[in-house]
Formats: C-alpha cells, structure tokens, sequence
C-alpha cells in the first residue's frame, strides 16, 4: 500500500478508520525527512494491512502545531484510536521493522483497561461529566 497524504480533513477519520496508522510528520527541506522517506514507502510496501501516513508540515501547520511537533522527523503511532509512540528522529529500517513489530505485539484489550483505569483513577467525574469529556475529542493527548 503506498503512503496517504495526511491532511486536517482526513487525519480523524484515518484514526477511526485504521487498526494500526503510522505517520510520518516531515518536510521537503529536512534532510533527515528525506533521507527516511525511502525506509517509509518500503515499510509500506511491506505491510499492507498498516496505514502508512505522511503529513506535510509546511502543508499541514495546524496538525504539527496541534501535536506539539518540535522536531523532524517525527513518528507518531496510533493502534485503534491509542497514541502509542511519538517520536523524533528517523529510524534505520531493522529498527523500524522493530518497531512495528512490537507495535501488532501489544495487548491492546491491556491498554484500553489501562486508559479506563487511568481515567477512573484521574478524574472520578469524567465517566458523569459530558462538559469534562468534550475537550479529549481531537485523538491526542489532552
């Protein structure tokens, strides 16, 4: 599967809709973006039941300003709905083929218990509160 351009119009419904999406926050004068681009495209190639996605950030400034993205490139992974990883730094590809295989290793039933527990722990109104939970709708971290 090749790599999907990652805009502010798309980027939920490619959350909602992908069981695993790596993306790829670059830009065409970032050396380092460009030196990862081919290890990208090839994870891609080789994964096909992943979603692969890359965001422009000259493009795209809201996205990179709404991840609070300091540095490129930089690795975000979602695995339904979850932020699992946000990362700077391009990554060789055995240590991104690692990567991702570690990512279809996590027990996500664990994680989402996780979240719950975290949430109830947290913030006990959050489950009775529609005013506390309507700030959390935008899929990063709040």
């Amino acid at each position: 599967m090749a790599t999907v351009e990652v805009t502010k119009d798309n980027l939920q419904q490619l959350i909602d809709d992908s069981d695993v999406l790596i993306l790829d926050f670059w830009a065409s004068w970032c050396a380092p973006c460009m030196q990862f681009a081919p290890t990208f495209e090839q994870a891609s190639e080789k994964h096909q039941k992943i979603t692969f996605g890359k965001v422009d950030t000259e493009a795209q400034p809201e996205l990179a300003q709404a991840f609070q993205i300091r540095s490129i490139p930089t690795l975000m992974v979602f695995r339904e709905q979850v932020m699992l990883l946000n990362q700077p730094g391009a990554l060789p590809p055995p240590v991104f083929d690692k990567l991702i295989a570690q990512v279809l290793e996590i027990d996500m039933a664990e994680v989402h218990a996780e979240i719950e527990k975290a949430k109830d722990a947290d913030d006990p109104e959050a489950t009775v509160s529609p005013e506390g939970a309507a700030g959390n709708e935008a899929g990063g971290e709040g």
